[in-house]
This record gives structure tokens, C-alpha cells and sequence, in this order.
């Protein structure tokens, strides 16, 4: 017995050390997701924002996720903190359900079911609008099991009490006090007490909702806290299952502890008890595992995607053009960050094409419908120095999703590209009483930015600021006397594929860059176009021999390949690798402009 004691102990340390590493590496691929969660989740120092959330029930507790994400703004912080979190919620477990050795590893479970819900959202974190999200539901069950680790620690006939006590404090835990309830009626045989607390848990929301929160709609009240992704437009109901699965687990550890306890109480148990009593820790942690792995959201572009904006936002135009260079499929939002970052960096009209402008579709599981509009507008717009869009589009964002310091900051750069000092003190107020902003404040406006809000009037059209919208816009930037933005409405008449567009672009660009060198890029649409859509009030410029001569073996090549039965998609992904990085692939291949009307090819080859 020795022997099989010692045994099921080891097996119980290896399963926890494997279930331990395993939520080290998921929070580890995810640092960068913590960030963007703390710069995508609001907390305002002050009253009224505690205030607003302490009328809603569970508001304490998402006051206290709130402030927690913010130390996420040092991505390793906020990870060690979870950890800290699950780790008590895992002894405070053991203590409340009263598990002992092999079965302790059953709490495994609801901290797997946690994991599940911070790696699972995708990018609902750019339009979610629960406070506290990242943090609270874990705070939540940590109370709620200290609860029950009190109440277990009292006599059985003081069970009663400590339901009335779970009526009195749901609106500080929510649905974390029902969960309490039934917790603690599970632990022991049903008796009428327990009958008694089930009673009170039917008619608590009830009571709170006709005496505290009749302004909120009863099924707010009812599961209040519990997380719901829900948005006008979109449903998420597969994001909530974590939550589910959470409370369907916490009832039934009771139920398995005390069958565990039986079964390790016998002097001789059968073989099929000693091995349930050795195999407990390996199958949770197995369990918690794939259930995680299942759940979990993981796509290159939606981490590159968060990095690139992360960069743009400190005027990090390098790290954005190495992420550049090392994804080749990226989404329409990267595609505007590193044109912005060529543009500052000089290489615009050289470079674009050979870092791609072929935008795929994001990955998205669910019917959730997310754009640059979501995830980057005001930064871009900010960018192309139109800062009243900016701005509106700043307020829209983060009146639904809330002030979060990504908005703060950029509201604040807004305001000192206009020269309101005093909006830029406000902002930047609300930002200092946040966790490692004190000393913030906003970088100095870049001159090409100052020379693009004078180059053309800013105005507030009313449209939806689509892809499509941005890049026609500034495709018509032509009349301007500013190099930067001549150079613009070049690339974006480019990318628009639209000859007329780009002829008349490209006199004004060759106007205020005499003595300059032709672009790589300008070059192969001039060439492209004076073979395949020849048009009166044409100019004639010198071009590089071997620029032409691959133009003509680019030609040469899809002749070759493009043979009948073989469709536009097959043969521009036969010919990527070797003429990907030119404008002519993108022209006859690519998706234009950036997912504009989402179709391949254009009237040139048609």
C-alpha cells in the first residue's frame, strides 16, 4: 500500500507539473494578446466610472478585473498574476471540496475552464463590451470558493445561514452566488436545508431585480456577470461554453470527491478503484488540456495584427516593417500599417508591392463581422493626418467598447496634432492615473503628418469608413502640391487598378519629383499600362531595361501556364513565388483594392 501510495502521489506531481508547463507556454504564445487586452479595456479612475459599475450587479468584481487588466500593459506581469490567481484557486479548492491526494487534481478542471476563456475570445477583444473581462470571472470563483471553504469550516446546521448569506452578497459575486449555493448543497447528502437553499437560489434574482435593478432587463439580472458576447449585430453562444462548463464542474467535484474519498477509505479496493485512483490527475490534466486546445484561438495574423498596431501606435515603423517582411499573407489592417510605415520610412512606392498588398480575410470562427474600422481606423486616419475622422471615429469605438487606453492615447495625439492643449491635458490626466502611464505623454507630430493635414481640407463625410472608402479617398489626392501626399494618391490609385486614376496621378507625382528617381513599383504599373490600356494624354518616361524584360517574361510565364480548364486562382498561385512581389501579380491577381469588392482580376485580362 506503501508502494501504491507513493506511486499515485508521483503521478499526481508529474500531471500537475505537465497541466503547470502547459498553461505557462498557452499564457507565453498569448503575451501579446494580454497587452492588446489591457489596451482595449477601460478603466477611469474616479467615481463615476466605479459608480457605473457597482449599479450593475457582479460591478465590484469587474471594477477589480478592470484593474487588473491594466497591469497587462507588461504582458509578463499580467500572466503571472493569472497564474497567481489559478494557483489559489487550485489550493483554496482542494480546501473547499475537501479533496484529498489524487482527487485535488480535479480542480484542474475549472482552472482549465479559465484558460479557455482568456485564449478563446479571437477578436471580440477589439469590440467587447464587459469590463473587467480578463480578470473577474477568476476573482469571481476565488471569492466564491473561499465562501465555501468558510462554510465548509462551520457546522452543517449553519448551512441555512450561509444561503441567506449568498442572497445578501449576489450583488457583489452575481452568478458566482448561485454557484455558491450549489456548491454547498451538493457537498453533503441533499436534506431539507439544502431543499431550503435551492428554494432561496429560484427566487434570488427576483428579489434584487424588484427591489435594486428594475432598471435592467431580467435575464441581465438573473445571470448577472455571467460573460455574454453580444453585440447588435453578432452572437457569439461558443465563447460562454467555458463558463458553462465552469459551473457544471464546480457542482459535480463535490459529487466526485466524496465517491474518491469512499473508494480511498477501503482497505482492499478492487483494481478498477486503484486505477481511477491513479489515473484521476493524468485525466484531468489530459482533460483540461484538450478542452483548452479546443477552445483556443490561435492565428498568426490575428498576433501580427496586434503587434503591427502595437508598433504603429509608438512609431515603431520598423518593427512593423519586419513583421511585414516575415508574414506574406496579410490582413487588410496590416497592409494599411505598413504603407503607413513605408511612407514614414521612405520606401513607399519601392517596397509596397514586395512586402504584398494582396489582403486575405482574417480567420474568425463565428459570424462575428471585424474590419480595420475595429481594430485600427483612428490610428490610420490619424496617420494620413485626418484627424477630425480620427477623432469621430475615436468617440464611436470607445463609446462602445469604452475609454480604453488605446482610444486615450490616440484622442490625445489627436488633440495635440490640432493644437488643443487642453484636451491633450485631459487625456493624457485620465492616463496618468493608470498603472505605468504616469509619465506618459504624446509623441510629437511627425512633419509629413503635419504636411498632409494641410494639403487638402478635412472634412467629416458621413460614410462608413470602410477599406474601400480610405482608398478611394486618398487615390484622389493628386491635386495636391505635397509630395508626400502626390505620393499617396499614386499608390492608392495603383491599388484601385484604375488607369485613368493612376495616369493623372502619376503627372502630378513626376511634377514635384524632377529630380528624383522613378520608383520600382511606379515604373512597372507605367509599363503595364502603356501595353494594356493605352489611353490618349500619355507621358513617356525612361524605365530600367530589366524591369521590362521581366515584364515581358512575366507575360511569357502566364501564357505558358494559363491553359483551359485552368482557373485565374491556379495560376496566380503558380506564379506567386516568382512574381509576387510585383505590381503586375497584384494587378491581374490580387484581391482589389483591399477587399473592396473581395474579387480576383480585373478588366485587363477579362
Amino acid at each position: 500500500m506503501i508502494n501504491k501510495s507513493k506511486l499515485s502521489g508521483a503521478v499526481l506531481y508529474v500531471s500537475l507539473l505537465a497541466f503547470i508547463s502547459f498553461v505557462i507556454y498557452i499564457l507565453y504564445i498569448n503575451l501579446e494578446v494580454l497587452y492588446t487586452a489591457h489596451d482595449r479595456s477601460e478603466f477611469i479612475f474616479g467615481t463615476p466610472f466605479f459608480h457605473t459599475l457597482m449599479s450593475k450587479p457582479f460591478g465590484l468584481m469587474q471594477y477589480v478585473g478592470a484593474w487588473l487588466t491594466q497591469l497587462c500593459c507588461r504582458p509578463s506581469l499580467g500572466a503571472s498574476i493569472m497564474m497567481i490567481i489559478w494557483t489559489l484557486i487550485f489550493y483554496v479548492g482542494t480546501k473547499a471540496f475537501r479533496l484529498q491526494e489524487s482527487a485535488s487534481a480535479l480542480m484542474l478542471l475549472p482552472v482549465a475552464c479559465l484558460l479557455a476563456s482568456v485564449v478563446d475570445l479571437g477578436y471580440w477583444i477589439y469590440i467587447s463590451t464587459i469590463r473587467g473581462y480578463w480578470f473577474s470571472q477568476s476573482v469571481g470563483y476565488l471569492v466564491m470558493l473561499l465562501l465555501l471553504w468558510a462554510a465548509r469550516c462551520t457546522p452543517r446546521k449553519w448551512h441555512l445561514i450561509w444561503y441567506l448569506i449568498a442572497v445578501c452578497i449576489y450583488p457583489i459575486l452575481g452568478w458566482f452566488a448561485l454557484l455558491f449555493v450549489l456548491c454547498l448543497a451538493f457537498t453533503d447528502k441533499l436534506t431539507w436545508r439544502e431543499y431550503l437553499g435551492l428554494f432561496l437560489l429560484i427566487f434570488t434574482a427576483n428579489i434584487w431585480h424588484t427591489q435594486c435593478y428594475s432598471n435592467l432587463r431580467f435575464n441581465d439580472v438573473v445571470m448577472a456577470g455571467f460573460p455574454r458576447f453580444e453585440t447588435p449585430m453578432d452572437t457569439s453562444k461558443h465563447l460562454s461554453i467555458p463558463f458553462w462548463v465552469l459551473g457544471v464542474v464546480s457542482v459535480f467535484i463535490p459529487i466526485c470527491g466524496r465517491y474518491m474519498a469512499k473508494i480511498s477509505a477501503h482497505k482492499e479496493p478492487s483494481v478498477i478503484h486503484r486505477l481511477l485512483l491513479i489515473g484521476n490527475a493524468p485525466i484531468c490534466a489530459a482533460a483540461g488540456i484538450i478542452f483548452t486546445c479546443t477552445l483556443m484561438f490561435h492565428d498568426r495574423n490575428y498576433i501580427d495584427e496586434m503587434r503591427m498596431v502595437r508598433y504603429a501606435s509608438d512609431d515603431n515603423w520598423q518593427a512593423v516593417l519586419q513583421i511585414a517582411e516575415e508574414n506574406k499573407k496579410p490582413t487588410s489592417t496590416m497592409v494599411f500599417i505598413k504603407n503607413i510605415a513605408l511612407m514614414n520610412e521612405g520606401d513607399l512606392l519601392d517596397r509596397s508591392f514586395k512586402l504584398g498588398n494582396n489582403a486575405v480575410n482574417i480567420t474568425n470562427p463565428d459570424t462575428l463581422h471585424v474590419t480595420l474600422l475595429d481594430i485600427a481606423s483612428p490610428l490610420v486616419y490619424y496617420n494620413y493626418g485626418m484627424m477630425n475622422e480620427a477623432i469621430r471615429l475615436n468617440f464611436e469605438n470607445a463609446i462602445q467598447a469604452g475609454f480604453s487606453p488605446f482610444y486615450l492615447k490616440m484622442l490625445a495625439r489627436c488633440a495635440l496634432a490640432v493644437g488643443d492643449q487642453k484636451l491633450v491635458e485631459r487625456y493624457t490626466t485620465l492616463l496618468h492615473h493608470l498603472p505605468f502611464y504616469g509619465n506618459w505623454q504624446p509623441a510629437p507630430v511627425t512633419e509629413k503628418i503635419k504636411e498632409l493635414m494641410t494639403c487638402y481640407p478635412d472634412e467629416l463625410t458621413g460614410v462608413e469608413n470602410s477599406e474601400s472608402y480610405l482608398v478611394n479617398g486618398i487615390s484622389l489626392w493628386y491635386e495636391s502640391d505635397s509630395k508626400v501626399a502626390s505620393e499617396q494618391a499614386l499608390l492608392y490609385a495603383m491599388l484601385r487598378c484604375d488607369s485613368r486614376r493612376f495616369w493623372t496621378s502619376l503627372r502630378h507625382y513626376v511634377k514635384l519629383h524632377l529630380d528624383e528617381q522613378f520608383p520600382l513599383h511606379a515604373q512597372e504599373a507605367y509599363i503595364l499600362y502603356m501595353d494594356k490600356a493605352r489611353e490618349e494624354k500619355r507621358i513617356m518616361l525612361p524605365v530600367e531595361q530589366s524591369v521590362y524584360e521581366r515584364y515581358k517574361r512575366f507575360w511569357a510565364t502566364m501564357e505558358k501556364i494559363a491553359k483551359p480548364g485552368v482557373t485565374i486562382e491556379q495560376v496566380g498561385e503558380d506564379m506567386r513565388q516568382e512574381y509576387g512581389d510585383t505590381y503586375w501579380w497584384y494587378n491581374i491577381f490580387g484581391r482589389k483594392p483591399l477587399n473592396i469588392h473581395g474579387q480576383i482580376g480585373n478588366d485587363i485580362h477579362a
